[in-house]
């Protein structure tokens, strides 16, 4: 009878947990499925593969090798220890079974009691990371470290169950089980009877603490644990921060951009309940660090807070989610405006789509083409913007630079170099269009950068031709900053000229213009393969057409521009270029490669006063400024505008110069360089 009731028991809790666990899995799917349709992609087997590679593989956690390693152990050791929890219900339902593994039980038994040890080992560094060494991007209190209880819970009950079932039993003491044998060495003297009322008392509370943590998971932060396997089959598979088209001439749309949770598509809302809550996206992003009150971590809550109240009041007369549990609080949070409210604009336009915290992210989550999309409702659909975005745009419109400066003087930039920079009317044959940009055409700075690059490509007899007054700004800053139709505009004129001149290879200074250009405008029919001027110096510095013979006595440190490098994926062949020039020594600032700092420019930021917080140009520049360089090098004019004035700034002109790969391989490359380049002292 007494055997009776436990079954019993066990059926209705289980029963219970099981149907609770789905009607808030079932719920979260229904606030999925209300954002527009999945982003397409690759197949589904394909998608599983790369699933699989990143789940098992956990590569992004392990870019923090203290925090990952413990992530490791928790994960692999749930996956190990699934087997014991299958063994020890069955236990308590058929008193003393074993899983058949025969004579090999043994070692599952050895594994399974070093993994429970292992995994409290993690659980209690997780415990002194959030709680004593109070990392900052970690949240404190109580539903923060509910899962340490649960987990702990887990991995004691399972080895007092082990332990206490041993007693009674007779199993002698065994090195395959040090745990719970040295546990029931401790109790040995307890009787069969009492032994067995302890396992099931243990059993019990193992049950318990296994089913209410499966509860607990979907409604908590931990949901990732189901939604961020969905979020990484999902994720993208187009080149890194490709933004999505919009149909500009859809005639039955009444807005454009994202101004609601369910204008987003449902791959985005999946990133709002895959994310760990884990701070890593925050403590890298240049806004945040600088003190704006961007903080992508909390962007990706808030909206899902707002979601989730807006959607629990769709779908509150559902089977699975009462409209009981919808209350004023909740009401509140969905009446709430999405940009505007829950999410400022001064976020909004904090960021610099540098893509850190994407990068950062270990569940695959992609908070910029969220931040993009909300700009556009604010550009396209409210016409709102800073003032200074808004006289960039109409410069842009009216004289395709975003100073306004003359149309007719873009050309200027090659005064003396007519000869080896012809236009594409000039000349009859080129192998490269020279894309110079609205940088390299009109900034007294990048000026120099594009005659550099102009003169080693003549000097390696490259055939190469700009388009002079005919070409016009790239739509890169129009398109981050949410100006998706100038954007449009001028992809198709640019296309448009590329294909009169049967232009098949690009080549710029700038790698807004090159990922732009690259990624984005295949889309619009671009035909064209697009390289960026240091990936054409190392080719022809490896090919040796380019010889930097001359010595430079110089402790270089590089930065890497975002759209360069996290974008592109382009790190090593600036720096090949650099480790080729004779007296050259190459530094490294702490935060290099992925990991690399923004400059501050990116996004439409550097036409945008920045208002809050420091200026992360200048946090940038202390940063290179800690190695102790005579010289910082980089590879887009963006960065090199904004690192100088950090090193102006930091009233540092006097001992360190910044310059771009081109000019400084020019000056070690030229037989009879003349006067040092100017350098932005």
């Amino acid at each position: 009878m007494l055997f009776a009731i436990h079954v019993l028991a066990f059926a209705v809790v289980t029963c219970c947990a099981v149907y609770m666990t789905a009607k808030v899995l079932l719920a979260r799917a229904a606030y999925v499925r209300l954002g527009r349709p999945f982003r397409s992609g690759p197949p589904p087997r394909q998608r599983l593969r790369t699933t699989l590679a990143d789940v098992f593989g956990q590569g992004k956690l392990l870019k923090d090798a203290r925090s990952g390693v413990m992530h490791v152990v928790m994960f692999y050791g749930f996956i190990v220890l699934q087997f014991g929890a299958v063994e020890l219900i069955v236990k308590g339902l058929v008193y003393g079974w074993e899983l058949p593994f025969g004579s090999a039980h043994r070692y599952f038994s050895l594994v399974q009691e070093i993994t429970v040890f292992l995994v409290l080992l993690a659980v209690y560094y997780a415990f002194h990371r959030r709680y004593v060494e109070k990392l900052k991007r970690l949240k404190r209190g109580f539903k923060a470290g509910i899962v340490l209880i649960f987990i702990s819970a887990l991995m004691v009950t399972v080895v007092l169950s082990l332990a206490f079932e041993a007693i009674s039993l007779g199993k002698e003491p065994t090195v395959y089980a040090p745990l719970s044998s040295l546990i029931a060495m401790a109790f040995g003297q307890m009787g069969e009877q009492a032994a067995k009322a302890m396992f099931y008392v243990f059993w019990w509370l193992h049950l318990i603490a296994l089913l209410a943590f499966a509860v607990y998971v979907p409604q908590s932060k931990h949901a990732h644990l189901v939604f961020a396997p969905l979020n990484i089959f999902w994720k993208r598979t187009e080149p890194p921060g490709k933004l999505s088209h919009i149909d500009l001439e859809d005639e039955t749309a009444e807005e454009f951009g994202v101004g609601r949770t369910e204008q987003f598509r449902g791959d985005q809302l999946l990133d709002l309940y895959a994310c760990v809550e884990c701070g890593r996206c925050t403590s890298m992003c240049p806004a945040a660090i600088s003190g704006k009150t961007l903080s992508p971590m909390h962007l990706i809550m808030n909206i899902r807070d707002h979601h989730t109240a807006k959607a629990a009041a769709v779908t509150s007369r559902s089977p699975w989610m009462p409209a009981s549990l919808f209350g004023p609080e909740e009401k509140d949070l969905a009446d709430r405006r999405l940009v505007g409210e829950v999410i400022t604009e001064e976020e909004l336009w904090a960021c610099t789509t540098c893509r850190n915290c994407e990068d950062q992210c270990p569940v695959g989550n992609e908070h910029v083409d969220m931040i993009v999309d909300m700009r556009r409702y604010l550009v396209l659909t409210e016409g709102s913007m800073p003032g200074e975005l808004s006289r960039t745009f109409q410069n842009i419109e009216r004289q395709s630079n975003p100073w306004g400066l003359n149309r007719n003087d873009r050309i200027r930039w090659r005064e003396g170099l007519e000869d080896i920079a012809p236009t594409v009317d000039e000349t009859e044959e080129f192998e490269y269009l020279f894309f110079v940009g609205s940088m390299g055409s009109y900034d007294n700075r990048s000026i120099k950068v594009a005659r550099a690059v102009a003169t080693l490509l003549h000097l390696a007899g490259v055939k190469f031709a700009i388009l002079g007054n005919r070409e016009k700004n790239s739509g890169d800053v129009a398109r981050r900053a949410g100006n998706e139709l100038l954007f449009q505009q001028l992809a198709a004129e640019n296309i448009e000229t590329f294909e009169t001149y049967n232009v098949r290879k690009i080549v710029t200074i700038c790698p807004h213009t090159y990922n732009t250009f690259r990624n984005e405008y295949p889309e619009y029919g671009l035909k064209a393969e697009v390289i960026h001027h240091t990936e054409l110096l190392h080719r022809l510095v490896r090919e040796g057409r380019l010889k930097p013979e001359r010595i430079l006595t110089e402790r270089i440190v590089y930065h890497d521009s975002c759209y360069l490098g996290r974008y592109n994926g382009i790190y090593e062949q600036p720096r090949e270029i650099l480790a080729s020039i004779p007296g050259v020594e190459l530094a490294e600032m702490e935060r290099n490669r992925e990991n690399g700092m923004c400059c501050g420019a990116g996004g439409g930021m550097m036409w945008i006063e920045e208002r809050q917080g420091s200026r992360v140009n200048v946090l940038r520049t202390r940063q290179a400024l800690e190695v102790s360089p005579t010289l910082i090098a980089s590879g887009c004019p963006y960065c090199l505008t904004m690192l100088g004035d950090g090193v102006k700034s930091e009233e540092a002109e006097s001992r360190v110069r910044v310059m771009d790969i081109a000019e400084i391989l020019l000056t070690a490359v030229q037989p009879d360089p003349g006067p040092e380049p100017d350098s932005a002292r």
